[in-house]
């Protein structure tokens, strides 16, 4: 009987041996293999990621932002959008289970050109002379730094015009402005500073350069996307004595940025007044016929004299104001000018996940032209 019992349990231990084995076998997890990635850029800061691994249960992907983690995919591609400047690396991970995978990462590089911040090489021009008309002051920022014509708005507005009048975003600085290769290029960064989330640019010739009349034309190529809002504009010489509207307003060409047809594709000539203490405004549009503002150059002008002032758009004019009523006698004075990109505030809205950063304003030259 006890060699009965011996052997009972050396089989048990040799079949606990092999169950043991069977589980180690059973448990043993296939990786996938041979995963291939391949990264094509499709224009606009999307990128096209196609990925494939042999015995593969799932795939997951990351596009190299900060603090990202893989997140788990449908199928074998996957396509992203940048909307800012970068090289990104991006992680692609083949999968059998939760926990276990093999990974593969390839690096791409998306370009302010590729964005729609680069500098267009087309475009309208305009001439350095009109019949009737001496050119009296022009800035063509020629050199490596801003003229002494031009001063620079520092901050947000705060404590006593925060957000600018308009509920705006940025902070403004001089570090958003940069002089170089024949062009004055005005930079929105999506940023913190100063408080606020967003930095730009405002200049303005105030104090150094006003004018009563005249031609004025602006080469410049705009930004683009949602809030973003660049403009051409000028303000009556006696703002600090009797502040706004009272001292008149002549918006050359504003922009309110967005995808929507009749944002990016369209530009707007305004202007504001004092009416018996009331704000008063009158504008007119220009919508392009194909594509936006952000695509090539144009030249924004306005010719002002005693009776109106008429917008024009690459010289040909698509609005105007008659002026001699006595209540528009804002704009029989002096005007200073104004350069500027806004991010956010009450008309264009704020920034959102389709807005691409940087953003700028690419000014060629400012001319002033007024009557012999």
């Amino acid at each position: 009987m006890a060699k009965v019992k011996l052997v009972y349990l050396l089989f048990l231990a040799v079949f606990a041996s092999a169950s043991c084995s069977q589980e180690e076998v059973d448990q043993q997890v296939l990786l996938p293999s041979n995963l291939q990635v391949s990264v094509e850029k499709t224009g606009k800061g999307t990128v096209k990621i196609d990925f494939e691994a042999v015995d593969a249960n799932f795939y997951k992907v990351s596009f190299g932002l900060p603090n990202q983690v893989p997140e788990r995919v449908t199928g074998t591609s996957v396509v992203y959008n940048y909307n800012r400047e970068g090289t990104y690396t991006i992680r692609v991970q083949a999968h059998s289970t939760e926990i276990d995978f093999i990974s593969a990462t390839q690096n791409v590089e998306i370009t302010g050109a590729e964005l729609g911040v680069g500098i267009p090489s087309t475009g309208f021009e305009s001439p350095l002379t009109y019949p009737g008309y001496n050119l009296v002051w022009n800035d063509e920022f020629s050199g490596s730094s801003l003229s002494g014509d031009w001063v620079f708005e520092i901050g947000d507005g705060c404590p006593n015009l925060c957000g600018w009048g308009n509920n705006e975003l940025e902070f403004y600085r001089r570090e958003n402005t940069e002089v170089k290769d024949g062009y004055l290029i005005i930079k929105a960064m999506q940023e913190s500073f100063g408080g606020r989330n967003y930095t730009s640019s405002r200049l303005k010739t105030q104090g150094k350069k006003s004018f009563t009349y005249g031609r004025i034309d602006v080469r410049a190529a705009l930004p683009k996307g949602q809030g973003i809002w660049p403009a051409i504009w000028m303000l009556g010489e006696n703002i600090t004595t009797v502040n706004w509207p009272a001292c008149g307003e002549i918006d050359i060409m504003e922009m309110i940025g967005g995808n929507a047809d009749g944002r990016d594709n369209t530009v707007h000539g305004t202007v504001h007044w004092d009416n018996n203490g009331s704000h008063a405004q009158f504008g007119g549009s220009k919508r392009k016929n194909s594509g936006i503002f952000n695509d090539d150059f144009h030249v924004f002008s306005i010719i002002w004299n005693r009776d109106k002032i008429v917008w024009l758009l690459d010289n040909v004019p698509y609005h105007e104001i008659d002026i001699t009523p006595a209540a528009l006698d804002e704009f029989r004075k002096p005007f200073f000018l104004l350069l500027n990109v806004a991010v956010g505030g009450n008309w264009p809205g704020n920034p959102n996940s389709t807005t691409v950063f940087p953003q700028q304003m690419v000014v060629d030259y400012v001319r002033v032209f007024q009557e012999n």
